[in-house]
Formats: C-alpha cells, structure tokens, sequence
C-alpha cells in the first residue's frame, strides 16, 4: 500500500471507531440515564410509536459495538443513518448549534455525514474483527 492509502484507511479507522463509541454512549444514555421507559416517552412525545424508541436503542449501542470493531461497517452505517437523520428532524427547531437550548441540529447532521462516508467508503484496514459473514448475503457496495 502506498503511504497515501495507509493514511486513508487510519483516517477511516478513526472514523469508524469515533463514529461507534458516540453512538453506544448515546445508546447507554437513553438506558441508564433517561432510561428505556423515559425513551418510549419522549417518542411518544413526538408522535412516534414505541418500537422506534426500541429499534433506536438497540441500533446506537449494538451499531456502536459493532462500529468500534470494525463488523459490517458499510451496513451498520447505512442502517444508522435513519436514526441520525430523524435525530437531525427533531432537533431542527432548535437552531443550529447543539448548544442551543434542546440541542440545534448541527451534532445530528454531522453524524449523519459520518455515517453516510463510512456506508460510502467502509471501515479501513483496522478493524478488529475482520470476518465480514455477511457479506456473501450483501450487495458488493455495502460488504465490508
């Protein structure tokens, strides 16, 4: 590999791992601070139904892990990508820092960049775990 292609996929790897552990966070702050019960509501509060609320969590944190060891990263990028771009929607209201009161949506849009290079161009080199079993079930463009 050339050093520019080595430098891509460490730049990837940063990514990919940066991108996974604030998605767990986000997923153990919905369990162990606001907690499921209160997640479901806060759906409920927005007109969402419940099995959003679950679907959300179990995405973050099981997305998460599997993010930061580097396991079907063009999928599980793809499959977050809904979450982060209805976390974006639901704080478009509040302006555009994430400092603003509710959090703006520049956070959730960013993430939602992340997510959509790592679909895009996968995990580099360094990825924990290197078997990819679904990949024979895959499109070409979403292996790896």
């Amino acid at each position: 590999m050339t050093q520019q292609t080595d430098q891509s996929s460490l730049g990837l790897s940063l990514l990919r791992v940066h991108f996974g552990i604030i998605l767990l966070a986000h997923g153990w702050l919905k369990i162990s601070v606001f907690t499921i019960a209160g997640t479901v509501g806060f759906f409920a509060s927005l007109g969402l139904p419940a099995i959003l609320a679950y679907l959300t969590i179990f995405g973050e944190v099981a997305g998460g892990i599997a993010l930061i060891l580097g396991f079907q990263t063009r999928l599980v990028a793809l499959l977050s990508l809904p979450i982060m771009l209805g976390a974006t929607y639901v704080h478009l209201g509040n302006g555009w820092l994430f400092s603003a009161e509710g959090g703006g949506w520049e956070f959730p849009a960013s993430l939602s960049i992340i997510a959509l290079t790592l679909t895009l161009m996968g995990s580099g080199k360094n990825a924990i775990v290197p078997i990819q079993p679904l990949d024979k079930f895959l499109p070409r463009g979403l292996q790896g």
